[in-house]
This record gives C-alpha cells, sequence and structure tokens, in this order.
C-alpha cells in the first residue's frame, strides 16, 4: 500500500488524495464518511478530497444521498495517464531539439512541423516595433492565420509590407510589393529577426542575431528594388 501512495504521488496526487484514492479503489462505491475512516483522513477534508479525485477525472459521483462515490474504471485512467505521460516526453524531446540546435555559438536554429513555424511567425508579427518584411507565396494562409496580429500590428503603427508573386491578396492595411517567382518564404523584423522558410513551411531556420537578419533584409531589399528597376 505504501508503494502504491507513493506512486499515486508521482501523477500529481496530494497525500490526502492518494490516500483516497487507493482507500476508493478498494471498497469499490464508498461515501466521503467512509473513505475519511480507511483512509485515515479528517472527515472535514474527505469530501474536498474525494470532489478534488472527480474533478481530476480518478472518480465519479453517484446520484441520491447520501452522495456516494466510485473509482473511475482503471483503464480509462490508465489510457489518460500514459497519454499524459507521452504529451511530456513529446514536449520534453521538442524543447531538448531546440537546445540542441540553437546550441551556442550557433546563431540560428530549425524549428519543424508547418504549425510550429506558423507560431513563431506570428510570435515575430507580435515583437515587431517598426517594420515587418514577410516576403512569400502563401499569403492566404498568413493573412487567414495571423488577421488578428497584422491588425494589432498595423494599430501599433507597424508597417507591415508583403512581397508576394502577382494576384495575391494582401491583408488591408498592409503594404504589397510584386514580384515574379517567389518560392519561399522570408520575413524579417525590426532588422534583428529573421526566419527562412520552404515551400511549404514545414520547416525553417530562424535567428535573432542582428548581424544575420540584416543579410535577409538586404535580401528582400534587393528583390523590391529587382521588381522597380
Amino acid at each position: 500500500m505504501q508503494r502504491v501512495l507513493e506512486s499515486l504521488k508521482l501523477l500529481g496526487l496530494s497525500s490526502y488524495e492518494a490516500q483516497g484514492f487507493a482507500a476508493l479503489v478498494y471498497h469499490g462505491v464508498a461515501n466521503a464518511d467512509t473513505i475519511a475512516e480507511s483512509a485515515r483522513i479528517p472527515r472535514t477534508s474527505a469530501y474536498k478530497v474525494m470532489e478534488s479525485l472527480v474533478d481530476k477525472g480518478l472518480a465519479r459521483e453517484t446520484d441520491g444521498r447520501p452522495k456516494m462515490f466510485k473509482p473511475e474504471d482503471l483503464n480509462v485512467v490508465k489510457n489518460q495517464t500514459e497519454a499524459k505521460i507521452r504529451t511530456l516526453f513529446d514536449d520534453l524531446r521538442f524543447i531538448q531539439e531546440v537546445v540542441t540546435s540553437k546550441g551556442e555559438p550557433q546563431l540560428v536554429y530549425t524549428i519543424y512541423g508547418t504549425e510550429r513555424v506558423m507560431l513563431k511567425l506570428q510570435e515575430m508579427i507580435n515583437l515587431t516595433e517598426r517594420e515587418i518584411f514577410i516576403c512569400t507565396p502563401r499569403v492566404r494562409e498568413i493573412r487567414t492565420e495571423m488577421k488578428k496580429s497584422i491588425d494589432n500590428a498595423v494599430k501599433r503603427g507597424v508597417k507591415v509590407i508583403f512581397v508576394t508573386p502577382p494576384n495575391k491578396r494582401i491583408p488591408e492595411n498592409a503594404e504589397s510589393f510584386v514580384v515574379d517567382g517567389i518560392m519561399t518564404t522570408d520575413v524579417v523584423s525590426d532588422g534583428s529577426r529573421a526566419l527562412l522558410a520552404g515551400p511549404d513551411m514545414d520547416a525553417c531556420g530562424y535567428t535573432d542575431n542582428p548581424g544575420l537578419a540584416v543579410h535577409v533584409y538586404q535580401f528582400v531589399q534587393m528583390l523590391i528594388e529587382k521588381r522597380s528597376v
């Protein structure tokens, strides 16, 4: 029993919650008073403990008076716990990949996955204070998913400048330049942050090093000037 209680604490349960849940599994169905006696927890705390177990998906309330409690199906609890652990380690692996990629003294790190690339682009828009150049063929996706961030940037007085292939509808209040042959997405914010993504935007390189970002800025300016010639 002691081993069970210690393991239950690894799931984020307090001592009283672990004791209460173990007692509930033992009884199968019980009221708060019975749990308090079996689990050796104060009667004044027993009902709150059981309600907390219900909120965490570990127990269910039954109808009637006095209110009775039953443990959630243990297979359901097991599946939920395993899913949380998988998610935890997926997140840890992602953090590890970012740290490994970013590293020191490296100045550029790689982001994988379209959703994460789009989130990084949205973050850049939100951080921009003066101007942001978005050179991309993927205008529709950016216009749709980042409308609020772009609108807020414009309200802050940020110049939002799109450089796009022909026949692309840009967001309202944004400036634009039309350039033939754009295949990839290059973004530069305030001349100090830059993002370079492939045609599908499923991976990108990102830097917040001004020395590198200026090269992306110069490349975008070159495209604009070429268009103007």
